[in-house]
């Protein structure tokens, strides 16, 4: 060996025998090798349970150490072969420095490898005689039977620790016994392990059901030492999620933890493919809300504990609050129909499905009313089924991929990479693109605001125009007016200046028009006679025509997401620009003919009188309309009568329709203010 070679082996292994990185699940420091498994080999999580009991009993059995040291190696080179994930070569790298080192420690010795599964049977029988696993077992046995602790919290915690501790160890020497065994013929398995420590090994694996992780509450395991599982609330709400009566029976091979029922959460992972790690966090999620929701109502008896409708319904509504008002803005039935006829086991169904699919949508969840379409679809294929009374859960047909069904592979990473891994990430240039240049959440979200979105998208997903997987531009943005790159939504940001104005127009007209009027009355001595009026009423030109540049500036503001905004959108822009065109050349021609016709000795006032009635109405509609959007009560009368296309349209050309602050006004006394 090279003296470079030596040196770098003597710096990885100070470096993995350095810090500690904290405590694991079972009390103990975790430092050494078994703190530093890269982030991507810890998809195998056999890598880091086999390294921690490797130094968990590195003083009983140097060589047994060895051999789990060699075993997780075998993993990791299986997951990347070519280390091409970030820290593999050094994780593997200090991970064979260490196995030499074990093997140093033999003097020369050579090692037979035919008998690991052998040395492995003997320290496992050792290692249960050493800390007398039956009267661990025994001890457990007797605490879970009487429910109540005896000794101080301390001894309690100490022995729990040490039970964990032991059990875990045991169950990692038991798996890689069983790993090993695969690699050998299956005459060869049956003759190397007895049936008797096969049976042993079962036994002492079910003591380790209660190191399942766990947030707050352990559902999946049983617990001694966690007192909430005792609360009524919380057993009400376990109790309320149980399997019931027109839900399809689970497949014979779908694995359920022995130390709990099926539940509707294990129905809707088997139809849907759910993660079994989101389904145990989102398990837990809502049986918290629930028991917290009963909490404010009243405490449960002990005997029999059911949760009150008003907790359910409570639930039921603030989870899905944003999906009944985003179909209510569409004007779309829900998926359930109506809420209020929802019964109870449904409503708890519905709900466990919303918090699966946020759960699991990674970054998609910033696209809330994606997640309102997705859940509207998979809620009709879910009542499709419960319609159909079908015997036994099958994948639905969105999220079936070879004949499995999988909810990240079919539904959200489409969106996924269209969104972050392929394309509008890259678009952006680190923030120095033009914002209409590339899209971002709010684009992906606002195209969930039309009902436009059911025809195009679909359910499963069809090939849509806007979620096309976008083509990175080129760093030159003139050469890239080829490119596949899709437009904004409704909004574009322009770095102009002309901002001051437009996003602050009423300001503007406020200010110039109060300062026009009052130089207008200054100049004329304060008399407030027919003169003066006529100056005056001069504001009404210069108010249309300040409207004029607004209507200009919104299409000039528009500029690059007009392939992709809503025609209707679209169309309000250019109707108003028309209509104020039309209105400032109109009520200008009608002023200066009035001027011209005073200037004149024998001149009339008709005119004068017309463009005073034009500028009364026109300013008649306009505080008519001001008063409907403004004032909350009549808001209100208003969105009851959006069926009323006459109201919806003027509605529409006043304010623009948008589904974020939909709703939301002032109150009557803070307008007043």
């Amino acid at each position: 060996m090279s003296r470079v070679e030596h040196l770098w082996e003597r710096l990885v292994h100070a470096a993995l025998r350095s810090a500690k990185t904290g405590f694991d699940a079972f009390g103990q420091p975790v430092g050494g090798i078994a703190g530093n498994v890269p982030s991507s080999l810890a998809n195998n999580r056999d890598i880091d349970a086999i390294l921690r009991a490797a130094d968990e009993i590195q003083d009983d059995d140097p060589n047994v150490s060895r051999i789990l040291c060699e075993h997780a190696y075998s993993l990791a080179q299986n997951l990347d072969p070519n280390s091409e994930g970030r820290g593999v070569l050094q994780f593997k790298t200090g991970l064979m420095s260490v196995i030499k080192q074990k093997l140093a420690k033999r003097e020369g010795v050579s090692i037979d490898r035919s008998q690991d599964i052998a040395r492995l049977q003997e320290f496992y029988k050792l290692y249960r005689e050493k800390h007398k696993v039956d009267e661990l077992r025994e001890e457990e046995m007797k605490m879970r039977a009487s429910g109540v602790f005896s000794g101080n919290l301390g001894e309690l915690e100490r022995k729990t620790v040490k039970r964990r501790r032991v059990f875990a160890t045991l169950k990692v020497i038991g798996t890689v016994l069983e790993q090993l065994t695969q690699e050998v013929s299956p005459d060869d398995a049956e003759r190397l392990i007895p049936d008797e420590l096969k049976r042993v090994m079962e036994s002492d694996a079910a003591m380790t059901e209660d190191l399942i992780a766990y947030n707050i509450i352990p559902l999946d395991a049983p617990s001694i030492t966690n007192a909430i599982v005792s609360f009524t609330e919380v057993q009400a709400a376990v109790a309320a999620l149980k399997y019931f009566h027109g839900l399809p029976k689970l497949p014979g091979d779908f694995s359920i933890p022995a130390t709990r029922n099926a539940d509707m959460l294990d129905c809707l992972q088997c139809i849907f493919g759910f993660q079994l790690d989101n389904v145990s966090n989102q398990r837990e999620h809502v049986v918290h809300l629930l028991a917290n929701e009963q909490s404010q109502l009243r405490i449960l008896q002990e005997t029999e504990p059911i949760l009150d409708e008003a907790a359910v319904r409570n639930v039921f509504m603030k989870s899905l609050g944003n999906y009944i008002k985003w179909c209510a803005y569409l004007r779309i039935q829900p998926a359930f129909s109506n809420p209020e006829a929802v019964n109870r086991e449904k409503m708890l169904l519905f709900v466990s499905l919303y918090f699966l699919i946020w759960g699991e949508a990674a970054n998609i969840r910033y696209l809330p009313e994606c997640l309102c379409y997705i859940f509207h679809h998979m809620v009709r294929e879910l009542d499709e089924m419960l319609r159909q009374r079908i015997a036994t859960a099958r994948p639905a047909n969105s999220c079936q991929l070879n004949n499995v069904a999988s909810f990240l592979d079919r539904i959200i990473s489409p969106l996924y990479e269209v969104v972050a891994a392929g394309g509008e990430a890259a678009n952006n240039d680190n923030g120095r693109a033009p914002h209409s240049a590339w899209r971002n959440y709010d684009d992906f979200n606002e195209y969930f605001w039309s009902i436009h979105c059911f025809e195009e998208l679909g359910w499963p997903w069809k090939k849509a125009s806007f979620f096309l997987k976008p083509v990175p531009r080129s760093k030159n943005l003139l050469k890239s007016g080829g490119s596949k790159h899709k437009g904004k939504t409704s909004f574009v940001e322009h770095r102009t200046f002309l901002h001051l104005y437009h996003s602050f127009h009423r300001l503007w007209i406020f200010l110039f028009m109060m300062f026009q009027g009052l130089t207008i009355i200054a100049f004329n001595g304060g008399r407030f006679d027919s003169k003066t009026i006529r100056a005056v009423l001069s504001l009404g030109p210069t108010f249309v025509v300040m409207k004029f540049f607004e209507s200009v500036l919104d299409i000039l503001m528009m500029y690059g997401a007009y392939s992709t905004t809503l025609r209707l959108a679209v169309s309000r822009v250019f109707l108003r620009f028309l209509w104020f065109s039309l209105a400032s050349i109109f009520i200008c021609f009608l002023y200066v003919k009035a001027l011209q016709e005073e200037s004149k000795p024998n001149g009339n006032s008709v005119i004068f009188r017309i463009y005073v009635f034009v500028l009364g109405i026109y300013a008649g509609v306009h505080v008519f309309l001001s008063f409907l959007m403004r004032i909350p009560a009549c808001h209100r009368l208003t969105n009851r009568c959006d069926n009323w296309p006459l109201v919806r349209f003027f509605k529409w050309m006043y304010q623009e329709r948008y589904y974020v602050g939909c709703g939301m006004y002032e109150r009557t006394t803070d307008f007043i203010k």
